[in-house]
């Protein structure tokens, strides 16, 4: 029983494994789907190959190896990471960097106008209108609950 069970489980094995395999490859006349999906020719006989290496007794990386070096680096869906792909590996970590800064730029400079506007007052510098309501807009507290602002707040206010 056992010697009718392991052709099986090893056609099992070596479908799985051809399976993944395939996944991972892109089909080079079709270019949007795995070889697995597609029903091109090209993509059978991939399949096909890929099968008669795992019968070879190849490890995946060997099979991927030999299919790089046959159909170029663009059959594999993940390219390794080296000096030609490296703009595509790092442009996401690029684009989130200057995001990162120019929100933090923003911040600095909008909590920079208001010190500024606060240093200016305390140095006796007048201000303008405009900025004395931002003034007030961005230092008055939010109005508490049935609680009277104290009397210098309110003096300070009425200014």
């Amino acid at each position: 029983m056992e010697n009718e069970e392991d052709p099986v489980k090893k056609t099992q094995v070596v479908d799985a494994r051809a399976r993944n395999i395939s996944h991972n490859v892109r089909c080079t006349e079709c270019g949007s789907q795995s070889i697995e999906d597609s029903q091109a020719d090209i993509a059978i006989l991939l399949r096909k190959l890929i099968r008669d290496e795992i019968h070879a007794g190849k490890s995946d990386k060997e099979i991927y190896k030999k299919l790089e070096e046959d159909f170029g680096e663009t059959v594999l869906y993940a390219p390794k990471f080296d000096l030609q792909t490296a703009g595509l590996w790092l442009s996401p970590l690029v684009v989130a960097g200057a995001a990162a800064g120019i929100w933090a730029y923003k911040k600095h400079r909008q909590r920079t106008n208001v010190h500024v506007m606060a240093l200016n007052l305390i140095r006796g510098v007048p201000l303008t209108p405009n900025e004395k309501q931002t003034m007030l807009d961005l230092l008055t507290p939010p109005p508490s609950r049935g609680n009277i602002p104290s009397s210098w707040w309110r003096r300070w206010r009425e200014q």
